[in-house]
């Protein structure tokens, strides 16, 4: 038999328990495995030092998000574990040291409550902020509690004082007014999507029961998610309603004259509007008039010539074989498009005026980087923006800017690994289907011409960029030792678009894993590195990613780690939020996709008659987005077959795998150990 076949008892289905003692014993026990093997060497306790200096360095660059006069930041370093809300001015955060105003003490709260409190985010109510709905994450899950907190008095406002509080649940919350919000939640049974996300939109007042809360809309069970929203834009006031049917396909109305108006638009277009000017950004062909706009486009018109019958647009963004559109924002009176041309940003702002729109080149971002836009606020920020860019090798600089002045540098982020002579190259390797795939190869420059330990990160899924990045821990634990890096940019990911997602949809997957062995194959070809020094690495659906390298491709890899995965892909629509992921992956339910599925799926798919190359799963029990039982089958069934695999299971962590930057550190110093291991010392037995 190959893998756990659907037709076949699960042996190992006990493992899906999260919580149960026997599942919890079992992970236990291969957790001290690996840190017997993995975690008591000097090198690893030295490089778990130096990624937790880095993660806790009161140095790095306090990344704001601007609400108006104030900047806010979420900041933990070594006396703040969890971390600690606060907020300055632009003056202040301009400055070598910036005055902070301490919001809320996680840690603090944590202790007084007795509870594993993980920061998740804060609704402000503006423009006053003076009140904030707080989402805290026990151990770090998707799931959340909210608590209304006084900006003024610095506490939290309790229910039976007026506050607003929703229990531990998925939930959507959001302000109205200062006495009313739009809330959903686990109302109780058949309030849920199938998904596990709120199925029921309710306009709430403050001082009535949740029970009493006015539903404004109610989707299906089999939609992913409704939520419902205000616009507080002065003028331009609307309340919108969004509901997902797919993880792909949303519907979104606004609120006229008492009644839910529909927005024509096609169902699994990005939409978005700013004043009267209505943004569609389309991922397939649509002919809304006279004229068809490709796959890729930014469209734009007046929302209320659209809402009266209006089909005409105007381009705003037209995608070429080599460019795609990654982002757009609004300040005041312009539009600020992220570009990404090879997977190298472009910048460029769009000027709206009485004979149409004006287009000029914003920025340049240097090559091998990438830069981003953020802080945006078109309703009280004007036309000021911040950039931040960043290198595999250089640190990230923050800039301040505006709409027609140069920018300056605010912040630049402090170097964690030496960098002299490490280089960033660009290559495209070819696919089965003939399809060029890029990929950046970081290294040593004396390594050119000769092979050497490489390890390979891929992703591939939910239209989701790999763009350039600071390489912090990989550059301590493996540039510097003369390993080498490579990011892949494979189909499933949106590095050209929405085609380049949709290339791997479904019955189409398989290219994902084609495109990923490609590159493998040309970096021996290149002579970069050889099979048996070449490890690969991946999380969540770069988790699957990993799964079916190990099962279809092993021949191309020394060592694989896999982090918080999908595997059992006949059971994932089953767990927790896979649901959601059906118009990714398809449907196993279905004979007809679960045809493909089953093709590929990793726990279905072992084979005893091949050789597998050493792997590390890693995933967390509190993670409440992906099952930790994917991760924890695989192991089972893996050793079984009496393979090379090592398991470890953070006990916290949510699906980043970690909770704080201590258990961050931990399981970074493990990756790299294992791989160093494996492939700089051939040290592959168990």
């Amino acid at each position: 038999m190959s893998g756990v076949e659907q037709n076949v008892t699960d042996p190992y289905l006990w493992l899906e328990d999260v919580t149960a003692e026997a599942a919890l014993d079992w992970a236990r026990a291969r957790n001290d495995v690996v840190r017997r093997r993995f975690a008591t060497t000097d090198r690893f306790t030295d490089l778990e030092r130096r990624i937790l200096a880095m993660l806790d360095d009161d140095t790095k660059i306090a990344y704001p998000g601007r609400r108006g006069q104030w900047l806010y930041n979420f900041w933990r370093d070594a006396e703040h574990p969890r971390g600690l809300w606060r907020r300055t001015t632009f003056e202040s955060y301009a400055t070598d040291d910036p005055e902070w105003d301490v919001l809320i003490d996680v840690d603090a709260l944590a202790e007084a409550d007795g509870e594993n409190w993980v920061w998740s985010g804060a609704a402000v109510l503006r423009p006053s902020q003076e009140r904030a709905i707080i989402h805290l994450s026990r151990g770090g899950a998707d799931a959340t509690v909210e608590r209304e907190f006084d900006m003024t008095t610095r506490r939290f406002i309790a229910p039976e004082d007026g506050g607003f509080f929703l229990p531990e649940a998925k939930s959507r919350i959001g302000w109205i007014d200062a006495d009313t919000v739009y809330v959903g939640t686990d109302f109780g049974p058949g309030s849920l999507t199938d998904s596990g996300y709120p199925r029921i939109a309710k306009r709430w007042r403050r001082g009535t029961e949740l029970a009493a809360a006015e539903t404004v809309f109610e989707g299906k069970p089999s939609d992913v998610s409704i939520g419902a929203g205000y616009d507080r834009h002065p003028g331009f006031e609307r309340h919108y309603l969004h509901r997902s049917t797919d993880f792909y396909n949303s519907e979104v109305s606004l609120l006229d004259n008492g009644e839910w108006r529909l927005l024509e638009t096609p169902t699994d277009a990005d939409v978005d509007w700013y004043r009267d000017w209505l943004l569609v950004r389309l991922k397939t062909e649509w002919t809304p008039a006279q004229t068809t706009f490709a796959p890729g486009s930014l469209l734009v018109t007046d929302i209320n010539d659209f809402l009266a019958g209006g089909r005409e647009f105007e381009v705003l963004f037209a995608p070429d074989p080599h460019t795609s559109l990654e982002s757009w924002g609004w300040t005041e009176n312009h539009l600020i498009l992220t570009t990404l041309r090879d997977v190298q940003t472009g910048l460029r702002v769009l000027t709206p005026g009485p004979d149409g729109w004006t287009s000029s080149e914003l920025a340049d971002s240097p090559a091998m980087s990438s830069t981003s836009v953020n802080n945006l606020d078109p309703l009280e920020g004007g036309d000021e923006f911040m950039l931040t860019t960043t290198g595999f090798t250089t640190p990230t600089t923050l800039l301040s800017s505006a709409i027609g002045e140069s920018a300056t540098i605010l912040k630049q982020a402090p170097g964690y690994f030496d960098a002299e002579g490490i280089e960033a190259e660009q290559f495209f390797a070819t696919s089965d289907d003939g399809t060029a795939v890029p990929y950046f190869v970081i290294r040593h420059r004396d390594r050119r011409g000769t092979p050497g330990p490489t390890i390979m990160d891929g992703y591939g899924g939910f239209e989701i960029s790999r763009t350039p990045a600071y390489l912090g821990a990989a550059g301590m634990a493996w540039l510097e030792k003369g390993g080498t890096f490579v990011m892949a940019n494979i189909r499933g990911g949106g590095e050209y678009g929405p085609e380049w997602h949709t290339a791997a949809l479904k019955e189409h997957r398989h290219r994902a894993f084609e495109d990923f062995a490609a590159v493998a194959r040309d970096l021996v070809d290149r002579g970069i590195t050889t099979p048996d020094r070449l490890g690969a690495k991946g999380g969540s659906n770069g988790g699957l990613l990993m799964g079916v390298m190990l099962t279809r491709y092993p021949e191309l890899f020394g060592a694989i780690v896999c982090q918080v995965p999908l595997l059992d892909m006949r059971r994932y629509h089953l767990l927790l939020a896979g649901a959601s992921w059906v118009a990714e992956y398809g449907d196993p339910d279905k004979p007809e996709e679960w045809a493909y599925i089953s093709e590929y799926s990793p726990y279905q798919n072992t084979d005893p008659g091949r050789q597998y190359p050493p792997i590390l799963l890693a995933t967390s029990t509190r993670d409440d987005r992906v099952h930790p039982g994917h991760a924890r089958k695989m192991a089972a069934l893996l050793e079984s077959e009496n393979r090379t695999v090592w398991y470890y299971e953070n006990i916290e962590g949510g699906h980043g795998g970690a909770a704080d930057n201590k258990q961050a550190a931990h399981l970074s110093a493990l990756v790299y150990e294992f791989f160093t291991q494996m492939l700089m010392e051939g040290r592959r037995s168990a």
